[in-house]
């Protein structure tokens, strides 16, 4: 437990923005103070296990929300220092210049945000230096400007997915090389190449880490804000409620439950909320009292609304071929972004998924029954698949929503249809080119990959439930994300957005952070 009670700064939670913004003000000499509700994950085998991983979900939270209809499910959220960035892909993405603006999609709107592309595009050079993100600027014709090139080159594409990369081409696409953010290893001729580790296992893609080669928040940012003296990480540490002077203007305590089943309040001049785009929200309408009815910051009654979380698809491909790759996650394809020659409304994305392994499509085995052919053996088939993930944008709709019941249990309500025409064309331009790729003519459900048995508990990309704009009738944030009606209350995880996109929101998310804790430093003086 901390000596003392009372910080400069509190940031509660340390995934892509909370462990980022630390990371920011670490070297300032400013207290600060990181609450994290779990603990470091143990590194241990079952780090590698798809088994643990994906199949029984050794990892999630034990905890299960409630859906529209009061049924319960599992959310695939993890509490670790690192947050969701333990587990995420490292697909280190910059929103499209027209994200920020308003766009028309065939569900409806995209909202414009308050601060433009440019505004944030200093910082998104800077987070993909930082989180050491791979990958080649100008391959992607719907990418913005970039001030500077990645710091780090492309990881090269193995043998199977350059052939897949150059049969597109030859289709008039435009692949380019998916950045991430990996840690590698030079080849004898100076190339960039996977760390050995990776090359045995290909454990990028949506699992922990063992040997600390993926660019996840505890270890780009936690770990070094930490070797600065004047910063503080307190684990096992569950906020319950935050606390404010009888003027409801400032937040004066962070009531903390800890491990041992005690509680302690702790005091910061400026509280940061970074605990995830639910559970900030659901932290804000936790703290209700006189001043505040309806939950802290939410006078606009939008803390909890609008919440988002990508229209995804996990697909998998039988290659006719042998696809022997090791590290899959190397190529991207943007040319239906933002709409095509029959569609004039944005679809989505294609990114590479790590590679399918005979625990994976064992598990999956009773959904494709008649697909493939039942004599070819669990190992066969993984040998030949080959990996997709389609990510297209969910729009923000009021009453898909964050509330707490009586009893303090959360409940997720959400259309799980909205917008989904997009994707569903996407998978058709996949298939539609299968052949000429070199695979069979069928996608195959991969939806182990997400447990989405319950789709309602994907909710690895969610997105949208504090969100920041100029007006506070209809916002909760201004545009550095402080709480339109509290002085010293920011929010600095993905619960800003006001849209989503339809690419990994990390890199934004990590971006923003920079950003705000640049502004932090120049309040603080």
């Amino acid at each position: 437990m901390p000596e003392t009670t009372d910080f400069d700064v509190i940031v509660i939670g340390t995934g892509a923005g909370g462990g980022t913004l630390a990371h920011r003000l670490a070297p300032s000499g400013k207290k600060v103070l990181l609450l994290e509700r779990g603990d470091y994950l143990p590194r241990e085998r079952d780090n590698w296990s798809s088994t643990a991983v994906f199949v029984t979900a050794k990892y999630r939270a034990p905890e299960f929300w409630l859906d529209k209809h009061g049924d319960e499910f599992p959310p695939e959220v993890n509490y670790y220092v690192g947050g969701n960035t333990k587990f995420y892909g490292a697909a280190l993405f910059r929103l499209r210049p027209q994200d920020f603006g308003e766009l028309r999609h065939y569900g409806g709107f995209s909202p414009a945000w308050p601060i433009s592309y440019d505004d944030l595009e200093p910082y998104y050079t800077e987070a993909e230096h930082l989180y050491r993100v791979h990958g080649r600027h100008g391959e992607d014709p719907t990418e913005g400007f970039a001030s500077a090139d990645y710091r780090y080159p492309p990881v090269e594409h193995e043998s199977r997915i350059q052939q897949l990369s150059d049969d597109l081409g030859k289709l008039g696409l435009h692949p380019f090389h998916l950045p991430i953010g990996v840690d590698l290893d030079q080849d004898t001729l100076g190339h960039p190449t996977l760390h050995s580790a990776c090359i045995r296992c290909d454990r990028v893609d949506g699992f922990p880490c063992l040997l600390k080669a993926k660019s996840d928040a505890e270890v780009i940012c936690v770990e070094p804000a930490l070797q600065h003296p004047d910063v503080t990480l307190q684990t096992r540490a569950n906020v319950q409620r935050l606390e404010t002077d009888p003027t409801g203007r400032s937040v004066t305590g962070v009531v903390t439950e800890l491990a041992d089943g005690s509680t302690v309040t702790y005091r910061g001049s400026i509280v940061v909320v970074a605990c995830g785009a639910v559970n900030s929200a659901v932290l804000l309408l936790r703290s209700a009292n006189d001043q505040h009815p309806n939950g802290l910051a939410n006078g606009s009654d939008v803390v909890g609304r609008n919440y988002m979380r990508h229209n995804n698809l996990a697909l998998m491909a039988v290659s006719k071929e042998p696809n022997p790759t090791a590290f899959q996650k190397t190529m991207a394809l943007h040319d239906w972004y933002l709409g095509a020659d029959d569609w004039d409304y944005p679809m989505g994305g294609i990114q590479m998924l790590g590679k399918s392994d005979a625990e994976q499509v064992r598990s999956g085995a009773p959904r494709w029954a008649g697909r493939v052919s039942p004599t070819m053996p669990f190992e066969e088939i993984a040998h030949h698949a080959v990996d997709f993930w389609l990510c297209g944008e969910d729009l923000p709709l009021p009453d898909n929503r964050v509330t707490l019941e009586k009893d303090g249990r959360i409940r997720l309500t959400l259309d799980e249809k909205n917008n989904v025409e997009g994707v569903k064309r996407l998978r058709h331009k996949l298939q539609g080119m299968l052949g000429d790729l070199g695979m069979e003519h069928h996608l195959l459900d991969h939806s182990v990959y997400l447990h989405k048995a319950m789709p309602i508990g994907a909710t690895a990309h969610q997105a949208g439930t504090v969100r920041f704009g100029s007006d506070p009738a209809s916002s909760a944030l201004d545009a550095n994300c402080k709480a339109h009606e509290l002085d010293n209350l920011y929010v600095a995880d993905t619960s800003f957005f006001p849209s989503i996109g339809a690419v990994n929101p990390s890199l934004t998310a990590i971006a923003n952070a920079l950003r705000v804790g640049d502004h932090l430093l120049e309040r603080l003086g």
